[in-house]
C-alpha cells in the first residue's frame, strides 16, 4: 500500500507561506498528501530544505511503498562505489531523513518500525563505507591473505559493533552513532597481525570521516568511536584478544550496561557473533554487586536532582533525554533489572527497551500495568524527540524555550492548541517521573544523607563511573562508603563546584582506587587534608593524582616534624640509596623527593609554615637530591671508565636553585664545573680524558634528574647557562670556567653568577669555585657599563616576553623579573657576591642608583612578587589565571600575601608594580620602542 493511502494524521504548518512553498516543489500530488507536506515544509525549515532538493526523487517514492522506497535506498548504499561513496551516502542519508519523517509524521509507520528503518539506513550506509574502505586496504596488499572480496563479504575479518540505540534498533531521528571496531586476529598468522591491525586502522578513521565528517552535501551519521576498550589509549579499532582480556581484567559496570544493546552491525558478523558470546559472563553475572546497582541508582538520582526536581516542572529547555521523567529513566528502569536478572533468565536480555519491559512484566519483576504504561509514555517521549530533531536536523533533546518554538513544536505534532500541547506534555513527564521514582526505591540499599547537587555537579559525578579508579567492583565499593563524607566536605567549601571540580582532576588521574580508597577509609584525617586541598589547591591535586602514594608520608608520624635541612635530608636520602642498584635508585629518589615535595605543599596550604620558609625548603630539597644524585652518578661512571679525573667535579646552581628561592614548580638551572688536576685520563677499563668522562657524567646527571621513571620525574633540568651556552661543552674545567669568566663572558652571564652556588661536588673544588665567583664579580664592577647593558636586557626582555599581568607577577614592566634583573646589576656593579635579590637591591644605593625609599619600594615589591609567584606554583602548573584556580586558590594567595581577599591583592599588586616600574625607569630609563632591540 502506498504512504498515501495509509495516512492517519498530519502535522500543521506553522508558517503557512513555508507550507506552500514545500508543497509547490511537488506539482501534481495526490490530495490526501498535499495537509502531510504543507504541515512538514511549513514547521520544519529542515525537512522543506529537504524536500526542495530532493523534489525529483520524493515525487516517484511517494508514488510506491515507503518500505521499497527504503530498501532501495539501502541497495543503493550496496552499490556504491569508492568515486562516490561520500556523495552517496549523504543523498542516500537526505532521502531517508525526507521518507521516515513522511511516514513518522503521517502516523504510517509505529515507533518501532520509525526506529528500525533509520537504523536499517545506518547500518547499510556503515557497510558500504566498510566495504570500500577494508577493500582498499586489501587491494593495496596491506591485509595478509585477504582479498577485495574478502572486504566485500565479511570485512575480511572487521566486524563493527553498533551500540547504544542503533544496537537495540532504536536510533533517533538525529543521532550519532556509537560504534566499537574489533577484527578478528585469529584470522591472520602471528606474524601479520601488526600489518592487519595498521590497516584496520587507517580503515575505521576513514569509515569515521566517510561517516561523520560534514560537507557541502552534509554528513551521513555523527560517529562515536569512544566507547572502546579504554579508548584514551587505545587505537580506534583493536584485536578481539584485547578486547576479551581488557574486559575480563578491567571492564567496569558502565561497560556491562552498555553491551546490553551490542549488536555486530557490519563486517564479519558471525565473529561478531562469537566474541559477544564471550562477553556473556562480563555483562551477565549471576550475582551482581551492590556497588553497580548503586552506581547506576545514584546516576540517575544526580540526573533526576540536576534537572529540574526541585520545585515545579518547567518545560522551557526541559531535556525530554536526561530530564527528570524523561527517556533515560525509563530505560535505566528496564536496564537495571535486566542486570539483575538477565544473569539467571536469559529471557530478560532483550536490546530494546520496550521489548524489555514487557519481557520483565512477563517474569514478574515489574507489574503488567506499569510495564504497559511505561511503553506507551516511552513511545510518546520518543516522538516528542524526533519532532525536536526534525525541526533544524539538531542533535537536541531539549525542548523549545521560547512560546514560539513551543508553537512550532506543538504544530509538528499535530496540535493546533499549544497549551493543551504543553499540558499533555507536562503530564507524560510527571507521570514517568512518578511512576520509575517509587519502583527504583526496592533495589537501593539503605539511605546516604540528602545533599543539594547541582547541574554541574551531577555532570561531574556522572563522569566518574567510566575512571580508571573506579574500575574493580572493591574499588568501587570503598568509594560508596566514602562518597558521602567527601561531598558532605567539599559542600563546605567556599566554592562547592570548584572543590569537586578538583577532586573529578584528581580522581580522573588515578591510576588505580582500591590501595588509595582503602587508606582514606581507615584514616579520616586524610580525607579532612584531600578536601582541603581540592577546595584550595589545584594544582597540588593534580599532583596528588599522579602521585598518590605521598600521602602515606601523611600518616607517617614525621611529617609535621621539624624540618631537618638541607644536610639532614640528603643524608636521609644517601641512606636509602645505599646499597641498592642504579635504577631501584633513581626510582627510591623519585618516591622519597614526591614525599617531602607534598610536606613542603601541605605544610604552605595549611600555614605551617610562610612563603619564605617553603621557598627555603623547596630549594633545601633539590640541593639535598643533587647532593645525593651527583655521587651516585660519578660512581656508575666510574665503573666503566675509572674514578673521576683529578679533582672531581662540583654541581653550580643558578637562578632560584642558586638564590634559595625555588617553588612548587621550578626547575634547576646547573652548570658542571670539574678540576682534572693535570690528569690526563681515567684509570678504568674504558678510560677517557677528562672532559669526556665528565661530560658522560653531566648527562648521566641530567637523565637521573629529568628522565621518568615508574616513580615519575624529579625535575626539569636546564643547561643554558654554561660558558658558551649550547654551543659550549655541558661540563667545563674549572680553569676554562675562570677564563671564560674573565675574557669572554657577557654582561649578563656575570649578573647570573651573582645567585651562583655550588651545591654538590668536593669541599676543596667549591671554595675555589666561589673564589673565582666572588673575584670576577668584583673585577667586572662597572657601574656604567653594566647599567647600560642591563637597560639594553630590559629592553630586550620587554621584546621578547610576556606583558605580565596583575597576576602575572613574573614578566613585564616593573615584574619580578625586571626587580631581579636591576639586583643583580646593582650586586655586579658594586662588586659585591650577594645571591639574595633583598641584599642585591640594597647596593643601588649605595652605587646612587636609588635613594633608600626606593631601595625598600623595589624589596617590598620583590617579597611580594615572588610569595605570590611562589603560591601560584603551589595552585596550578600553567600562568596563573585567578578564575581558574577558585575562590578557594584566590583567598590561599590573599592569605599568603597578606591582604583580606582577592580585590585587595590585586589592588595591591598593580601599586605594587607601578612603584616598582617608577624605581626601576629612574635607575634604566624608559623603554620606548627605540630601545627594543
Amino acid at each position: 500500500m502506498s504512504l498515501a493511502s495509509r495516512l492517519t494524521r498530519h502535522p500543521i504548518p506553522h508558517s503557512p507561506e513555508r507550507g506552500a512553498e514545500a508543497l509547490s516543489q511537488l506539482p501534481g500530488l495526490a490530495p490526501e498528501l498535499c495537509p502531510l507536506i504543507e504541515g512538514m515544509g511549513g514547521s520544519s525549515p529542515y525537512l522543506g530544505g529537504l524536500i526542495a532538493r530532493e523534489a525529483d526523487w520524493l515525487t516517484e517514492a511517494l508514488a510506491g511503498e515507503p518500505e521499497a522506497a527504503v530498501a532501495a535506498l539501502i541497495a543503493e548504499a550496496g552499490a556504491l562505489g569508492p568515486a562516490e561513496i561520500d556523495t552517496g551516502l549523504r543523498r542516500i542519508k537526505r532521502r531517508a531523513a525526507l521518507i521516515v519523517a513522511l511516514a513518522d509524521l503521517g502516523g504510517v509507520w509505529p515507533l518501532a518500525t520509525v526506529t528500525q528503518h533509520w537504523t536499517d539506513i545506518a547500518d547499510a550506509c556503515l557497510c558500504a563505507a566498510l566495504r570500500v574502505h577494508v577493500g582498499a586496504e586489501a587491494r593495496r596488499g596491506k591485509l595478509p591473505g585477504q582479498t577485495e572480496e574478502d572486504g566485500a563479504r565479511d570485512g575480511a575479518g572487521m566486524v563493527v559493533l553498533a551500540m547504544g540505540k542503533m544496537g537495540a534498533g532504536e536510533l533517533n531521528y538525529s543521532s550519532d552513532i556509537d560504534l566499537i571496531c574489533l577484527f578478528d586476529d585469529d584470522r591472520f598468522d602471528g606474524s601479520d597481525v601488526m600489518e592487519a591491525r595498521a590497516a584496520f586502522i587507517r580503515a575505521t578513521r576513514r569509515i569515521a570521516a566517510t561517516l561523520g565528517d560534514t560537507t557541502a552535501e552534509g554528513y551521513v551519521f555523527r560517529t562515536d568511536l569512544r566507547l572502546r576498550p579504554d579508548a584514551s589509549v587505545t587505537p580506534v579499532c583493536i584485536s578481539m584478544t584485547a578486547a576479551e582480556r581488557y574486559y575480563e581484567a578491567e571492564g567496569r559496570s558502565w561497560e556491562r550496561s552498555a553491551y546490553i544493546k551490542a549488536r555486530p552491525a557490519a563486517g564479519d558478523l558471525a565473529a561478531g557473533g562469537r566474541f559477544l558470546e564471550t562477553l556473556k559472563p562480563f555483562v551477565w553475572r549471576r550475582h551482581l554487586d551492590f556497588a553497580m546497582v548503586q552506581d547506576t541508582m545514584d546516576m540517575r538520582q544526580k540526573i533526576r536532582d540536576h534537572k529540574g526536581l526541585h520545585g515545579d516542572l518547567r518545560l522551557e529547555g526541559h531535556n525530554m533525554k536526561l530530564g527528570a521523567g524523561g527517556i533515560r529513566e525509563i530505560e535505566f528502569f528496564a536496564q537495571t533489572r535486566q542486570l539483575v536478572a538477565g544473569g539467571r533468565d536469559p529471557s530478560l536480555r532483550s536490546r530494546r527497551t520496550v521489548e524489555a519491559l514487557a519481557a520483565l512484566s512477563e517474569a514478574g519483576w515489574i507489574p503488567a500495568e506499569v510495564a504497559g504504561e511505561l511503553t506507551e509514555l516511552y513511545a510518546h517521549h520518543r516522538e516528542i524527540e524526533h519532532r525536536v530533531q526534525m525541526i533544524d536536523d539538531a542533535q537536541t533533546h531539549d525542548l523549545p524555550k521560547s512560546s514560539q518554538g513551543f508553537d512550532r513544536l506543538a504544530r509538528l505534532c499535530g496540535e493546533a492548541d499549544t497549551d493543551r500541547f504543553r499540558e499533555g506534555l507536562a503530564t507524560r513527564i510527571r507521570r514517568v517521573e512518578h511512576l520509575t521514582g517509587d519502583l527504583f526505591q526496592p533495589t537501593r540499599g539503605g539511605s546516604k544523607p540528602s545533599l543539594e547537587i547541582s547541574e554541574a555537579e551531577a555532570e561531574i559525578m556522572a563522569r566518574w563511573p567510566s575512571y580508571p579508579a573506579l574500575r574493580s567492583e572493591r574499588g568501587r565499593l570503598i568509594f560508596e562508603r566514602l562518597k558521602p563524607e567527601l561531598l558532605r566536605r567539599f559542600h563546605t567549601a567556599a566554592k562547592p563546584e570548584e572543590a569537586l571540580s578538583n577532586f573529578d582532576s584528581f580522581l580522573k588521574g588515578l591510576p588505580a582506587g582500591v590501595q588509595l580508597f582503602s587508606l582514606f577509609d581507615a584514616n579520616p584525617p586524610l580525607v579532612d587534608l584531600l578536601a582541603d586541598i581540592c577546595a584550595t589547591a589545584p594544582g597540588l591535586s593534580r599532583y596528588l593524582s599522579r602521585h598518590s602514594g605521598v600521602l602515606d608520608a601523611v600518616l607517617d608520624g614525621r611529617f609535621f616534624a621539624p624540618w631537618p635541612g638541607a644536610a639532614g635530608l640528603r643524608d636521609e636520602l644517601s641512606g636509602m640509596l645505599s646499597g641498592r642498584d642504579y635504577e631501584a635508585q633513581l626510582d627510591m629518589a623519585r618516591r622519597w623527593q614526591k614525599d617531602w615535595h607534598f610536606r613542603i605543599g601541605v605544610h604552605q596550604l595549611r600555614a605551617l609554615i610562610g612563603p619564605e620558609e617553603a621557598a627555603a625548603q623547596y630549594t633545601d630539597l633539590a640541593d639535598a637530591v643533587i647532593g645525593a644524585l651527583w655521587p651516585l652518578v660519578c660512581d656508575d661512571i666510574a665503573r666503566r671508565h675509572g674514578p673521576p679525573p683529578g679533582v672531581g667535579g662540583a654541581v653550580l646552581g643558578m637562578g632560584s636553585l642558586g638564590s634559595g628561592r625555588m617553588s612548587a614548580g621550578s626547575d634547576l638551572d646547573l652548570i658542571v664545573i670539574y678540576d682534572a688536576a693535570g690528569v690526563e685520563m681515567s684509570e678504568g677499563r674504558r678510560p677517557l680524558d677528562p672532559r669526556g668522562w665528565y661530560a658522560k657524567a653531566t648527562k648521566s646527571l641530567i637523565t637521573a634528574l629529568s628522565a621518568p621513571t615508574a616513580a615519575g620525574k624529579l625535575y626539569e633540568v636546564d643547561m643554558r647557562l654554561r660558558p658558551s651556552g649550547r654551543q659550549g661543552p655541558v661540563a667545563t674545567s674549572v680553569t676554562g670556567f675562570a677564563s671564560y669568566q674573565r675574557d669572554e663572558a657577557w654582561t649578563w652571564e656575570h649578573m647570573a653568577l651573582t645567585r651562583a652556588r655550588v651545591v654538590a661536588g668536593p669541599a676543596s673544588l667549591a671554595a675555589e669555585i666561589e673564589s673565582i665567583r666572588s673575584a670576577v664579580i668584583a673585577e667586572k664592577a662597572a657601574p656604567d657599563h653594566v647599567r647600560t647593558e642591563a637597560a639594553t636586557m630590559r629592553a630586550r626582555l620587554a621584546a621578547a616576553g610576556r606583558a605580565g599581568s596583575t597576576f602575572a607577577v613574573k614578566e613585564g614592566p616593573g615584574g619580578l623579573q625586571e626587580i631581579e634583573l636591576l639586583g643583580q646589576a646593582a650586586a655586579l656593579a658594586a662588586g659585591v657576591p650577594h645571591r639574595v635579590s633583598a641584599a642585591q637591591l640594597a647596593e643601588a644605593e649605595r652605587l646612587g642608583w636609588l635613594n633608600g625609599r626606593g631601595v625598600a619600594v623595589l624589596q617590598s615589591a620583590h617579597a611580594l612578587f615572588n610569595r605570590v609567584q611562589g603560591a601560584a606554583r603551589l595552585l596550578t602548573e600553567e600562568r596563573l589565571d585567578p578564575d581558574a584556580i577558585g575562590t578557594g586558590g584566590q583567598a590561599f594567595l590573599a592569605r599568603i600575601a597578606g591582604a583580606a581577599d582577592g580585590g585587595e591583592l590585586a589592588t595591591s599588586l598593580d601599586k605594587a608594580r607601578m612603584d616598582a616600574l617608577c624605581c626601576i625607569d629612574a635607575v634604566f630609563g624608559s623603554v620606548t620602542e627605540q630601545d627594543i632591540p
